[in-house]
């Protein structure tokens, strides 16, 4: 749907991410619900989960190459990828929770856990899925040359 011009129909909740493969070299295009964004310093950042755990390709490709593209709606940005330590994941599920209650109970059915719809239940879901912030522009500390 991306590629036929359709992204601007997820309205910021999915995006496509443009990944090196990490055996390959060549890129992979793997789309990806968002699950936080925001704006710090001028810089955009869009939060993702794998929700297959760490052995998502795509999540092991961007652990090898952190550099991607992410395209939001018809707009792409190059990004710097991070994982995110497992306390903030359970934070972001938190909040992630009572914004889209109906997907975070399927989700967390999905991938095999039970919640109670409490916070203490969707931070404990949280901090067992990997996270990744994708934000614009180089990575931390080495600034633009």
């Amino acid at each position: 749907m991306f590629r036929a011009g359709l992204g601007p129909l997820f309205r910021g909740r999915l995006l496509l991410l443009v990944h090196t493969g990490r055996t390959s070299g060549q890129p992979h295009r793997t789309a990806v619900e968002v699950v936080e964004s925001a704006t710090v310093d001028g810089r955009r950042s869009w939060t993702v989960a794998s929700g297959y755990g760490p052995a998502a390709d795509w999540y092991r490709n961007l652990r090898r190459t952190p550099q991607a593209t992410v395209q939001i709606g018809r707009r792409f940005h190059a990004v710097t990828a991070a994982e995110l330590p497992a306390g903030e994941g359970g934070e972001l599920m938190v909040r992630y929770a009572p914004r889209h209650p109906r997907v975070a109970r399927r989700l967390c059915a999905y991938l095999g856990f039970t919640v109670d719809g409490s916070a203490e239940g969707y931070r404990a879901v949280g901090e067992s899925i990997p996270f990744v912030r994708l934000t614009e522009g180089a990575p931390a500390g080495r600034g633009d040359r």
